[in-house]
């Protein structure tokens, strides 16, 4: 009696699973408990019923469309699920706690100044701040850009694990202009660089011709949650400038990670935790252009 019943309920199950593909995209949509929730294909496939090839079938769909999003600790919420004033909301308080720093380093350069953070393999500018050079430097807050290809996404990039890099580019890297990094062996190497540089990136004409970045990632208590850029002509003494975009990234990062520090995500690379001295950026400022870039 006992087997009889098991078996039928299980042939009932999968006879309750929906058949439109419809109904089975709001089954998975339904299965996120919240904004903030990540799910790995296999807590999809137990929450939904659903055949495990289904479900990533299914999912792979929903990523393309950005109903959902899909990160190195699985899949959450995307820009559509979310809509555009709730995704502000996501990142409220970094861009309350970067507008003063951000408004602070573009009176000091003069330059345009971008708030970015990580969205699966692009970024996503949440503020603009500019300067004479704002009307050249074709990015607008809610706009995105292929990580790799800019100082603000390599900064970023740099803190994962190389196997997180390979899954979150799913092997697609285009080139923008013919600076762009066109590989993953070669961004591998590159990111490398940016590591043993405490992070501090640079950016010369890989995303567009005409403009040159140096970046450096803010991170809070789980780690990194964004990427703040100085942005000028391509031909820009960024090396002058690279100190004010780490300080700037510092203080956010401060500000954000006053409260109690919680352990670090698992995909995240072991960094060294001293802070830059200024004996050490000295050091790196001395350092020939070729060094850097």
């Amino acid at each position: 009696m006992t087997v009889a019943f098991a078996v039928g309920s299980a042939e009932s199950t999968r006879r309750e699973l929906p058949t439109s593909m419809v109904e089975r995209m709001t089954l998975i949509l339904d299965s996120f408990p919240g904004r903030s929730a990540r799910l790995t294909l296999e807590d999809v496939a137990r929450c939904t019923n659903l055949p495990r090839s289904t479900a990533h079938r299914i999912l792979d769909q929903l990523v393309r469309l950005e109903w959902l999003e899909r990160g190195s600790l699985g899949y959450s919420l995307g820009r559509r699920a979310l809509g555009l004033g709730a995704q502000a909301d996501a990142h409220g308080e970094l861009r309350g706690v970067a507008a003063p720093v951000l408004h602070d380093l573009q009176l000091k350069t003069g330059m345009v100044v971008h708030l970015a953070v990580l969205e699966g393999a692009q970024v996503s500018y949440l503020d603009k701040v500019g300067g004479r050079f704002a009307a050249v430097v074709p990015s607008r807050v809610g706009g995105r850009a292929p990580a790799h290809s800019t100082a603000l996404g390599k900064s970023m990039l740099a803190w994962l694990e190389p196997e997180a890099v390979d899954e979150l580019l799913d092997g697609r890297i285009g080139r923008q202009t013919n600076r762009t990094i066109g590989d993953l062996g070669t961004l591998h190497q590159e990111l490398n660089r940016i590591r043993r540089r405490h992070g501090l990136t640079f950016e010369r004409g890989e995303c567009v011709p005409s403009i040159a970045c140096t970046a450096a990632a803010v991170r809070g208590p789980e780690g990194v949650v964004g990427s703040i850029s100085l942005v000028g002509d391509v031909r820009a003494a960024l090396e002058k400038v690279a100190p004010l975009v780490v300080d700037a990234a510092r203080q956010v990062s401060a500000a954000l990670c006053s409260a109690t520090r919680r352990p670090r995500r698992q995909a995240e690379v072991t960094a060294p935790r001293e802070t830059w001295s200024s004996e050490t950026l000295d050091r790196m400022m001395g350092a020939s252009s070729g060094d850097w870039l």
